[in-house]
């Protein structure tokens, strides 16, 4: 058996937090592979060390003077170092990095600096190999993983080296520099080593137990997820819930390698299981998420225009804004376009204007007061009734649906509602279904 373990930066906060992983890391000879973030916040008005590094680079470029924002970032290092007795010479590693500031420091490199520094640390630590990510894991240079490359160099080194110790977030481009990865990347990180490796499986260690079936911030104490299928996280990661970077899943799902979520502060907790063979039958609603500010442009078209066209038509108007259409429920002589507000609203004129000069367009129609909610459950489609059920419960609560779509893998049903009505939309599902 082995496992890759990573762990995300509120493992990595102060030297305690060092320690609770070691034991951890240490509990169990199969985890070989472990994956560091760099340092997190210690309180929840803390510096990250990411903001840190990426405001330094900032200060270098505009010519502003960045010795007390990098001081903060060389003072969490060697607080933790110093506290866990590491031979690691750190003032090194820090005059190497102090030694290529300028305004045209490669802002990759620079980033990637705290993962590369609690990945050494860590490796100490451990009493294994710290192996730099630049060298196993690459991409092309449009940022896409090169995964024969990338197995093949994790394969070689594991030859080498029984238990090692890798930062995330990064790789390298051909020419070797740099490349980062969008913020969460740790978590991606871990799932190629995890691919590359054939793990048995993938733990990725945070501070909360596994996910919640919807926000605590709306819901309080709402119920833990103990299992949930690949698809039914994209769908979840897709419609904002805090869960995992969404490109996590795709190196591990191609072999079918589980992910647990595990919290570092409660090592004995079961977690969150992520796979695709999942057992429980039981739970039929598995998460509920949502975002607000979204805007419906209905097009009305001539009665007996062909349909397929005008949809043709207008989609050409969207691409080329380069606009992404989430979701397009249609009726016989109208369809509606689901857009993020963000996403449109610096072309929103010009794009209302070109699909008014459509010829067979005969009015156009726009509300910009929408909330999308999902429910999602790989058990929705065994048990009738659940939409009906839904529909129930939004009325009873008083709560006007403006949109609503369900593909027909009965995965996950979408609402559309005012914004106002969304947090009272996802408190109203949660108690009729879930609780």
């Amino acid at each position: 058996m082995q496992k890759v373990v990573k762990f995300g930066g509120s493992s990595l906060a102060n030297s305690t937090q060092f320690e609770k992983v070691k034991n951890i890391v240490l509990s169990d000879p199969a985890r070989r592979i472990v994956v560091v973030s760099a340092l997190g916040k210690r309180t929840k008005d803390d510096y990250k060390i990411t903001d840190l590094l990426f405001l330094t680079q900032a200060h270098l470029k505009y010519g502003v003077d960045e010795k007390s924002v990098f001081q903060i970032v060389k003072d969490r290092y060697l607080e933790v170092a110093k506290d866990l007795n590491l031979k690691l010479d750190l003032n090194k590693e820090f005059e190497i990095i102090e030694s290529e500031f300028s305004k045209t420091i490669d802002k990759e490199m620079l980033v990637s600096r705290g993962e590369f520094l609690a990945a050494k640390m860590m490796a100490e630590y451990l009493d294994y190999k710290f192996i730099d990510a630049k060298d196993v894991i690459f991409f092309d240079y449009s940022g896409v993983i090169d995964s024969e490359k990338t197995d093949k160099a994790v394969q070689e080194v594991l030859k080498v080296y029984d238990k090692i110790v890798v930062p995330g977030f990064y790789g390298a481009y051909p020419d070797g520099k740099i490349h980062l990865l969008s913020r969460g990347g740790s978590d991606v990180t871990g799932s190629i080593l995890a691919k590359a490796s054939d793990a048995t499986i993938y733990e990725n260690w945070t501070d909360v137990s596994g996910f919640l079936v919807t926000d605590p911030r709306i819901v309080p104490s709402p119920k833990q997820i103990k299992e949930i299928s690949y698809e039914e996280l994209r769908e979840l990661s897709y419609m904002g819930a805090n869960v995992l970077h969404e490109d996590t899943i795709f190196p591990v799902q191609e072999l079918d390698i589980p992910i647990n979520i595990k919290n570092t502060n409660s090592p004995d907790d079961e977690g969150t299981i992520i796979t695709s063979k999942c057992v429980d039958t039981k739970q039929i609603i598995t998460g509920i998420a949502g975002k607000k500010d979204y805007d419906s442009i209905t097009i009305i078209k001539k009665p007996k225009t062909e349909k397929l066209k005008v949809m043709r038509e207008v989609l050409k108007v969207m691409a080329k804004y380069n606009i992404n259409v989430e979701h397009m429920p249609s009726s016989i002589d109208t369809f509606s376009l689901i857009i993020e507000s963000s996403k449109i609203a610096k072309h929103l004129y010009e794009v209302l204007f070109e699909i008014k000069e459509i010829e067979d367009v005969m009015d156009v129609v726009v509300d910009s007061d929408i909330a999308l909610v999902a429910v999602v459950g790989r058990n929705m489609k065994t048990k009738a009734g659940i939409s009906a059920k839904l529909f129930s419960i939004f009325g009873t609560n008083n709560i006007n649906i403006k949109v609503i779509a369900q593909a027909s893998q009965e995965l996950s049903i979408i609402v559309g509602v005012s914004n106002s009505d969304f947090e009272k939309a996802i408190k109203a599902i949660y108690e009729g279904l879930v609780n």
